[in-house]
Order: structure tokens, then sequence, then C-alpha cells
């Protein structure tokens, strides 16, 4: 068998991974890494603030959103997600992610997206959809941010 090197997407996406088992919430165990000049900035996964509970401890602390479509969706509202907490070690360590792209598992929330924009991300690569990642997916292209997806599939989780 010959050995095929990875891209630079396959590999950064095989750090995102390796970051994904530390996260400390269940619900689809993501992370994202930052990346500027194949270059890793930061790394952050899902967890609670520091020296809080976390989840996987003592439970989940899920709240319902109802969405303006009227479907409902089901938030665990204990933890960070990945991205919050990627860019709060980068501004804690003074390490800027202007330029840069976020390599994640799964594709970031409305909430995350707004976030990304304002930090000058210039590309974000998912590994799968979310399941209520369209808008999110619409306002970061309309940004001017390239989103690129490495699966066709949602992300599927328990308690969606």
């Amino acid at each position: 068998m010959t050995y095929k090197r990875p891209s630079w997407d396959e590999y950064f996406m095989g750090i995102v991974d390796a970051v994904s088992t530390r996260a400390t919430c269940d619900r689809g165990r993501t992370a994202v890494v930052f990346v500027k000049d194949k270059i890793i900035l930061t790394t952050g996964y899902v967890g609670s603030p520091a020296g809080t509970d976390h989840c996987d401890d003592v439970g989940h602390l899920m709240k319902s959103v109802t969405h303006s479509d009227g479907s409902v969706s089901k938030h665990c509202m204990r933890t960070n997600h990945a991205e919050i907490n990627a860019v709060a070690l980068a501004a804690k360590k003074g390490i800027s992610i202007d330029g840069a792209s976020m390599y994640c598992k799964l594709a970031p929330c409305y909430t995350c997206a707004k976030m990304l924009i304002n930090t000058g991300v210039v590309r974000v690569v998912c590994q799968k959809k979310y399941h209520k990642g369209q808008e999110s997916a619409k306002m970061l292209e309309n940004a001017g941010i390239k989103i690129e997806f490495l699966e066709d599939d949602v992300e599927d989780y328990t308690n969606q």
C-alpha cells in the first residue's frame, strides 16, 4: 500500500479531531483550530468556563430555542462553543487571528458566525454541517468569508 500524505486541510482537520477529545460536553464534542500561514494559532473545544462544572460531571443545562420558522432546538447552556473558547484563548494570550482560517468539526452556529466575522477570519473549513447552520453559512458568505464543507452530512447528536 502506498502512503498518501494528507493535504493541509486533512492535516488540520485531523488536529481538530484530536482537540475534540478534550471536550467536556458529549453533545457533539466539537473543536476548532485557527491557522494562518500553515501555523496553528489557537485551538478550542466545547467546554465549560474555567473553574466551573462540566456537563460530563454534573449533566447538561438544557434550554429550548424556538426559531422564526417555529422549529425548536435544544442547546446546552453550561458550555461555551469551541469557537468562543479558541477566540478567548487567543485574546488572553495576545494572539491575532485576523486573516486566519478556522477548521471545525461542525459548522458554526449563528452567534459564533457573528463573532468570527468580527475576528477577521477569512476562511472556515467544516467537517460537517450544523442542523441549524443555513443562516450562519449565508451570513459568513455575505461577509466575504469563504466557507467550505468537507462532507455534505449534517452532524447528528443526542437531544438536537
